[in-house]
């Protein structure tokens, strides 16, 4: 089988739901590195407003001008452009494609599990783990946060 290409147009998974990224394939992995090549057409996002607690991120803009959403506001990306996200709030992140092509753009990450994400917009955390659960299954949850007075 041959090695994923990052200019293929062919896709592991493709989605129209607002929470993913629209098309992705996942290249090589490891058991502490990952990476995907996402695309996005006009007019979507690359999911929510979110920000890890254990992962940190690398995004590679590989085609187009995508918008980033982040703790500082909004500006558009260039070609080749890559960003940084850290852990923790200061590295929200959310790509929005306001243009009138796809944006094509690589992530990779650390793998970290257990692995807690926020979505600031929502109040939501889930929490994921590799390991079986008490469900026998991984663990995967999603919950919406409470506040100290709640």
């Amino acid at each position: 089988m041959p090695s994923p290409n990052i200019w293929s147009d062919e896709w592991d998974e493709a989605s129209d739901e607002e929470w993913a990224a629209g098309r992705s394939t996942r290249l090589p992995r490891g058991a502490q590195l990952g990476a995907t090549v996402y695309e996005i057409d006009p007019g979507r996002t690359s999911g929510y407003y979110h920000f890890h607690h254990g992962a940190e991120e690398l995004l590679l803009v590989l085609r187009g001008r995508p918008t980033l959403r982040d703790p500082s506001g909004e500006r558009v990306l260039e070609e080749g452009e890559v960003l940084h996200f850290s852990v923790g709030p200061e590295g929200a992140h959310q790509l929005l494609n306001r243009s009138d092509e796809p944006v094509r753009y690589l992530v990779a990450s650390t793998r970290p599990s257990p692995e807690a994400v926020e979505y600031p917009d929502s109040g939501q955390l889930s929490v994921m783990a590799f390991t079986q659960s008490q469900l026998g299954r991984p663990l995967w949850d999603i919950r919406t946060l409470e506040g100290p007075d709640e």
